[in-house]
């Protein structure tokens, strides 16, 4: 009798074991179609505060977005949006972002239990991406909770869930047109001198949000006094 039940408890084991590894592979292929898609270049033909669709090789592709990110492109003709596809039993949805910070910051809301997609959306179109990561890092729940549909038990979570993810995820570009340029020749020439680019970026960022006029030869100067 013993043989027999310890022979059924690995042939338990064994089940689990294969379903585990199904699980993991499953997951692994959700993450890669979410990640599938990098970004799309065309002309708008409709646009409103909670979608845009652009068109590009003669298709018109249907883009959640943001207010932060409607506020970057109302006045234009043609956009270049990063990227989230998310793939449901009932629909593949897409949502756009103007800049890298933005898309990061979703990504990061998603990975929090309760935050689904248009949450995170919404949440993007309260406050910005910029100030999101200052309320995790400062663990101002006041400003969370300023966002419709956050209580308080879910902006504890988001900074509880966030807080070391968001110190170790650099911002993206959240700077446009003139600044974009300089920040990337900055970083570039510092990273040529040795110094790593997390650290970088994360400093050239710093230097430019409080003044967003400085030249590449101040930005240097400044964050070799600081590095």
């Amino acid at each position: 009798m013993d043989v027999k039940f310890n022979k059924k408890n690995n042939c338990n084991s064994n089940k689990k074991y294969k379903l585990l590894k199904i699980i993991i592979i499953l997951q692994v292929i959700i993450v890669e179609i979410n990640y599938m898609y990098e970004y799309i270049k065309g002309n708008i033909t409709e646009l409103t505060p909670a979608y845009v669709i652009v068109e590009t090789g003669g298709i018109g592709y249907f883009i959640n977005i943001s207010l932060q990110t409607y506020s970057q492109i109302y006045q234009r003709n043609e956009a270049r949006l990063l990227l989230h596809y998310i793939v449901r039993e009932d629909a593949h949805i897409l949502f756009g972002f103007f800049d890298e910070d933005e898309r990061s910051v979703f990504r990061l809301l998603l990975s929090v239990n309760g935050i689904g997609a248009n949450t995170a959306r919404m949440m993007l179109s309260s406050i910005t991406s910029h100030e999101i990561r200052m309320a995790i890092e400062k663990d101002d729940i006041t400003k969370l909770k300023s966002v419709k549909g956050i209580g308080l038990k879910t902006a504890q979570r988001i900074v509880v869930d966030l807080k070391d993810k968001i110190s170790k995820t650099p911002a993206g570009n959240i700077f446009i047109s003139k600044n974009s340029h300089v920040r990337n020749e900055a970083v570039s020439a510092m990273i040529t001198l040795g110094f790593t680019k997390n650290s970088v970026e994360k400093c050239i960022d710093a230097l430019l949000l409080n003044n967003p006029d400085l030249n590449v030869e101040s930005i240097i100067k400044q964050a070799l006094k600081q590095l």
